[in-house]
């Protein structure tokens, strides 16, 4: 354990004004408080209060904010109180001890209603002082560096909430360090064989490269030095959970991912950090479509940067950031910067954000969310996207998360031109409305007198002010209807466990889902927002008929009419789990694509075929068929071995289909069978981590989908 006086030099080095003496009576107060407890390791508990402070001294934070870390389970696991801590060490210090405690004690990994009404209180408490949050991730962050002595369940648990809440809330608040090593411990709990393999070709690639990291940084100094650049470069290779994360997003295997290394340029002025940019892209190809600008355009949480991407002769990418001294220890502590100390005052850095302007910018677009699951799709979209910015056509800039369509740039201008979209041209081109926007980009939103958001915009929007703003306006629009089919799936649930769906027993029902009156549940119940089966637990929870957990295949699809068939597209091969739309088909019913699919562009003026789809929710059977292109070693065995790690992955092979047949490899075309799309995932990380398979990639052919329109029509 780290002793008081240990704590306080790691303090006295960036504030020699500290108050010793309190941070002394803390440290003391703390550990006789905790006397006799034990943490699950066997280790004195107070060693879990004295890390999270020193985790903290680390940004060079304030006496108040390490006094708080060495306090904040006293109020919830000692005899101590309010009142004394406030009596003992000030009522700053006491209020925030009191954060931590209520922050602990959000469950925020419960069901969804339960989540959202604990995501508001956890923006509630981050608005009265944001310190109170940076107190709760150091704390996460030590309870995951020793999560090893926790039982196997709980170590699932704190390892997902900490994936889906607190590490991409401490990227949201600029501590990106924190984010990647918070992902980083939940990722070896999660998917230890995934990370063990990333591990693995780490090694393999090191031994077949030699220190690339080394070569290169000594390269770009030189480079540097050469144009009389003062500036620092480090290098180093990206978390094992990042690179995990860019193979699932770009669906392709180690070998083929190219940026798994990142160098950062540290420059004495912000001239020189566009003097350095010239010189790497002089010496170094640019990679088109990776530069980002964030000192001229500096997010929300004060981070500024330039990014950009660079290839050398051997076609190795890897990323480089630029910024001054100033910047980078903004980008390392995100908004904690504004409590920094540095030789015993508060730290004077332009470029840290006012806590209270970040936080209300952060929280004003979810104040007018009333629902439950759309204040949590909001805040979890806010949480988790980086930014582009886009302009309009006089020039003033629009910021959207990455991934963002020209359906998310209307509603973001305002809710009335998102309403009347019927088209968009960017740069000047016609674009269709699911186009992905990208940095710089120029969009102009065309808009139609009498038009309505439609029910296929749910699956093109991605910003939660978007979604939301569609679905009121489509609740709207259908309420009428949906309220008389409401009503009827309510008499006939409420039937089928001999009861009746009186005024009086809908009206409890939406005081129990927190909804205004008995038509909104009814409404709910209409449009699918609700099931039958949650309407009639709100009132009888002992009667509610139970979930069944499996799907049947042929009804896997929500969305169609009554009699209309579906079938999957052969292009694209959707998955349950991927968004998808359905095209309708003259003799054929419903062909299912999913909504990034090539092959939708041929029915891109033909608005009247589309279909809003989406998978029933449920245990999907391993029953849709994918297909692989994989290339394998040509060697006795290898075949059979590919095919046993198929079947211990539980998919099914249904054919086979040899294309390339060479002396040292055979390429081939697979067709499993499978659940869903992380079943996918799951498989072809599996073969990926073979050393026998060369390259393994998802097969996606929009030449299948003209064939098969054809057939059709």
């Amino acid at each position: 354990m780290i002793a008081a006086e240990d704590l306080i030099a790691l303090v006295r080095n960036y504030n020699p004004k500290t108050d010793e003496k309190r941070i002394r009576a803390a440290y003391d107060y703390g550990k006789r408080m905790h006397e006799g407890q034990q943490r699950q390791s066997g280790e004195p508990y107070f060693t879990h209060p004295v890390s999270v402070a020193a985790i903290l001294t680390e940004q060079q934070l304030d006496d108040a904010t390490i006094i708080t870390a060495l306090l904040h389970d006293t109020i919830e696991d000692t005899k101590s109180t309010y009142a004394e801590i406030a009596e003992r060490f000030g009522t700053e210090v006491a209020d925030l001890v009191d954060g931590v405690t209520k922050l602990t004690n959000l469950q925020l990994s419960s069901s969804e209603t339960k989540q959202a009404e604990n995501f508001r209180k956890l923006f509630m408490a981050m608005s009265k002082d944001l310190r109170v949050i940076l107190v709760k991730l150091a704390d996460r962050l030590h309870n995951m560096r020793t999560i090893k002595a926790m039982r196997s369940e709980k170590q699932v648990q704190k390892a997902r909430e900490t994936m889906d809440i607190y590490a991409p809330l401490a990227g949201r608040m600029g501590m990106q360090w924190m984010r990647e090593e918070l992902e980083d411990l939940a990722f070896r709990v999660l998917n230890p064989e995934g990370r063990a393999s990333i591990i693995r070709r780490f090694i393999t690639l090191q031994k077949e490269a030699g220190d690339v990291i080394h070569r290169i940084t000594s390269d770009m100094r030189a480079e540097l030095d050469k144009a009389k650049i003062e500036a620092d470069v480090f290098g180093r290779a990206k978390k094992p959970y990042s690179i995990w994360r860019k193979m699932q997003e770009k669906d392709m295997g180690f070998s083929r991912l190219s940026d798994i290394y990142g160098f950062r340029v540290i420059t004495r002025t912000e001239m020189d950090c566009y003097r350095a940019l010239g010189t790497i892209h002089q010496r170094w190809r640019a990679v088109p479509g990776r530069f980002k600008d964030y000192v001229s355009q500096p997010k929300s949480n004060g981070y500024r940067s330039i990014h950009t991407t660079v290839s050398g002769r051997d076609g190795k990418r890897v990323e480089v950031q630029i910024r001054t001294r100033q910047m980078h220890d903004v980008a390392e502590t995100g908004v904690a910067a504004h409590w920094s100390y540095r030789d015993g005052v508060r730290s004077k850095n332009p470029f840290a954000v006012d806590p209270a302007r970040w936080i209300s910018s952060l929280t004003e677009q979810f104040t007018a969310e009333e629902d439950h699951e759309d204040f949590l799709e909001a805040v979890k979209l806010e949480m988790y996207t980086d930014q582009v910015f886009c302009f309009t056509p006089k020039g003033d800039v629009v910021k959207l998360p990455r991934g963002a369509t020209p359906l998310d740039f209307a509603y973001a201008i305002h809710t009335r031109i998102g309403s009347a979209c019927v088209g968009a041209k960017v740069d000047g081109l016609r674009v269709p409305l699911w186009t992905r926007m990208k940095n710089g980009q120029s969009v102009e939103i065309i808009t139609a007198e009498g038009q309505t958001p439609q029910a296929t915009w749910l699956d093109i929007a991605t910003t939660g002010k978007a979604k939301s703003a569609i679905r009121r306006a489509l609740r709207e629009a259908n309420r009428e209807r949906f309220i008389k089919l409401g009503h009827e799936l309510a008499r006939s649930a409420f039937e089928h466990v001999g009861k009746k769906a009186s005024d009086k027993v809908l009206e409890r029902a939406a005081r129990t889902l927190r909804l205004d009156d008995a038509d909104t549940v009814l409404a709910r119940l209409g449009s699918a927002e609700l099931t039958a089966r949650e309407v009639v637990q709100a009132v009888y929870p002992d009667l509610a008929p139970q979930k069944s957990g499996d799907v049947d295949i042929n009804r896997a699809v929500i969305g169609l009419t009554h009699g209309q068939g579906f079938t999957r597209a052969r292009c694209c091969q959707p998955l349950p789990g991927e968004r998808i739309v359905g095209l309708t088909h003259r003799g054929s019913g419903v062909i299912v694509h999913t909504i990034d699919c090539a092959a939708l562009a041929e029915a891109e003026e033909q608005p009247g075929r589309w279909i809003d789809l989406h998978w029933a929710s449920g245990n999907h059977p391993a029953g849709y068929a994918v297909t692989l292109d994989l290339t394998i070693g040509n060697d006795a065995g290898v075949l059979g071995r590919i095919c046993t790690l198929i079947g211990e992955q539980k998919a099914n092979i249904s054919n086979l289909q040899f294309v390339d047949r060479k002396p040292d490899f055979f390429r081939l075309l697979l067709d499993v069978e499978l659940r869903d799309v992380e079943h996918l995932h799951s498989l072809m990380s599996a073969l990926d981590a073979e050393s026998d398979v060369a390259s393994i990639e998802r097969r996606r052919d929009p030449a299948l989908a003209l064939g098969a329109a054809a057939a059709a029509e």
